[in-house]
């Protein structure tokens, strides 16, 4: 069988006799030749006449695009005054999958970065391409840690907002979060304006990501632009100084101050208390952060009595000599009694306003219909958004005139039932200020002063209830305190229980709006004090003499002329003719 084996040969097989088709063998290498030389086309191709292709592959092994961050606009005061600007930081990231740190490493980056071991070991073990470990911090520590050369971990550059005035400016600047974009004031409000467009760069890095080289500048960056305010940096420090001695002195919960340029509408001052630094926000609650002026609401209480006698005025039912029996000191309208502070017998209406008679506003207010009423304090702007742009600004409330009943028209006129916010009783004062018309209210610098304004009483009506306002602050007045030495200045004072649960607390609210100096009308500035607390809570004794701080500093600031000769300071003498006169409620 072996033998057999031997004997045997592939030659038999008969497959191997049939000859193959001569054309088979021409085909394949045909086929190969012809794949080969496609092949070497496409090579070609790609290569020689359509490069850009592999080029992006392979630049996409060590090039990259960055963005380049813009700068974000400064923001100054009307003198040009820097109150914020941003300045560059560096913030520290990380590739989690290169940055493969030993223990050592891990304790020394912690340690320079002022962060727990086990935090930073926490960010470090996330499956994303792309980690923050800290933003914004220093140059000179970024260089620190970047001296480390740790492996995976880089720094870029950002900016950080700064600003100098600190609490005094906060509720009016806000401030920017960590991406520099506005959360809160005018950095939010504007925005659009302030937020520059940022850029991109084309380099070359390394296996480590380091860039070795820049290649071109693809987009430069656009800066945001430059927002001047209104805001005059020296009087928004007087009102922030005087509200907070004020704060202190009394007690309170809270607090406003509102300086307005009664020639062009600009807001030179806004404070409110309690406030913040918008540098160090670590400790930053939500009683601080409220912008009272804007967003919180209160009954304005007597300060709206000067609009009812405007309105007797304006439509003839009185003239600033007509009597008004107030005696005696109560009234009852249906169910209800309203009554003064003080009984008065016989006022005139400009008396009305200088002693702040409940009975003889309230008389005025109802010889006139509901809905002749309700024009009047809508055209004069409340119950209806100044539409500043500022963040969470109210409109106030002012009910329907088909909804009032006699009682509720009643209290109206001495400013319960009705709410407004500091800034729009500031804003509504300018009819008295401006005789008899408003101009938009603005938080942006003016080059020139509005032309034409909306009118609500005659120059007639608005000079007559100035001249009221002026004996406010005389003796006999409920705020002689108010009184600037060296100018003449008018105002009224406000004294407001507070709603708490739908019914009056013993809280109260103290106010006080006032114009100056009364012959040329420069500025109007109006204070709220919310829930003084030790002892006192009467507008003339608690918000009166802020307004006198504040607008004497004011008017100096602006170089606005005395119009009073300066008179010596008197000791008031003991005795009832003495004692100051209470506003009522």
């Amino acid at each position: 069988m072996t033998k057999a084996k031997k004997g045997v040969t592939f030659n038999h097989n008969p497959l191997l006799r049939s000859e193959l088709p001569a054309w088979r063998p021409r085909f394949v290498l045909l086929c190969l030749l012809g794949g080969s030389m496609a092949l070497v086309g496409r090579a070609a191709y790609l290569q020689g006449v359509n490069d850009q292709f592999l080029q992006a592959k392979g630049e996409s092994r060590y090039a990259r695009v960055l963005a380049v961050p813009a700068t974000r606009g400064k923001i100054t005061d009307r003198q040009g005054d820097v109150l914020a600007v941003s300045s560059p930081v560096k913030s520290i990231w990380a590739i989690p999958e290169d940055a493969r740190l030993t223990p050592a490493q891990t304790r020394q980056l912690a340690a320079l970065l002022e962060m727990e071991v086990g935090e930073l070991n926490q960010k470090l073990a996330t499956d994303k391409d792309f980690v923050y470990i800290k933003r914004q911090v220093s140059p000179e520590l970024a260089d620190r840690v970047a001296a480390l050369k740790l492996p995976g971990v880089h720094d870029q550059r950002e900016f950080r907002r700064f600003y100098p005035g600190g609490d005094v400016m906060a509720h009016v600047l806000g401030f920017t979060g960590v991406d520099d974009k506005g959360q809160e004031g005018i950095e939010l409000a504007f925005e659009s304006q302030l937020a520059g467009k940022p850029g991109s760069r084309r380099v070359v890095k390394d296996r480590r990501g380091n860039v070795v080289e820049d290649v071109q500048s693809i987009r430069p960056p656009q800066d945001g632009r430059e927002v001047a305010l209104s805001v005059d940096n020296k009087i928004q420090y007087l009102a922030h100084a005087a509200l907070k001695q004020a704060m202190t002195d009394h007690k309170a919960k809270a607090g406003g101050v509102v300086v307005l340029d009664a020639k062009t509408g600009e807001i030179l001052a806004l404070a409110n208390a309690p406030t913040y630094n918008p540098n160090n926000r670590v400790k930053l609650t939500g009683d601080q952060l409220r912008n009272r002026a804007l967003t919180d609401t209160f009954e304005p209480g007597s300060t709206m009595k000067p609009f009812t006698a405007a309105m007797a005025l304006e439509n003839g039912k009185v003239t600033a000599n007509t009597i008004i029996n107030c005696a005696p000191g109560r009234m009852t309208i249906g169910s209800a009694t309203i009554s003064d502070a003080h009984p008065h017998g016989a006022l005139t209406v400009a008396q009305v306003i200088q002693k702040s008679s409940n009975i003889g506003a309230a008389k005025m207010a109802l010889s006139f219909p509901p809905e002749t009423m309700w024009k009047m304090l809508d055209d004069a702007g409340f119950g209806a958004p100044l539409k500043l742009g500022f963040p969470g600004e109210v409109s106030g409330r002012l009910r329907p005139a088909k909804t009032w009943r006699p009682i509720e028209q009643a209290t109206m006129s001495y400013g319960h039932g009705m709410s407004v916010s500091l800034m729009q009783i500031a804003n509504a004062y300018q009819v008295f200020a401006r005789d008899g018309d408003m101009v938009p209210l603005s938080l942006s610098r003016l080059d020139a002063p509005p032309v034409h304004g909306s009118r609500v009483f005659s120059p007639q009506t608005a000079r007559e209830v100035r001249q009221m306002l002026e004996l406010v602050v005389q003796q006999g007045g409920t705020a002689p305190q108010a009184a600037v030495p060296g100018y003449r200045v008018g105002g009224k004072t406000g004294t407001a229980m507070k709603l708490v649960g739908g019914h009056y607390a013993h809280k109260y609210v103290a106010s006080f709006v006032g114009i100056a100096p009364i012959s040329d009308p420069r500025l109007v500035v109006a204070v709220m004090i919310d829930e003084p607390s030790n002892g006192k809570h009467y507008g003339g004794d608690v918000a009166a003499p802020i307004f006198a701080q504040v607008t004497g500093g004011a008017l100096r600031t602006l170089g606005v002329a005395p119009d009073a000769p300066l008179k010596p300071l008197q000791v008031a003498r003991q005795g009832v003719n003495a004692a100051p006169v209470r506003e009522s409620m």
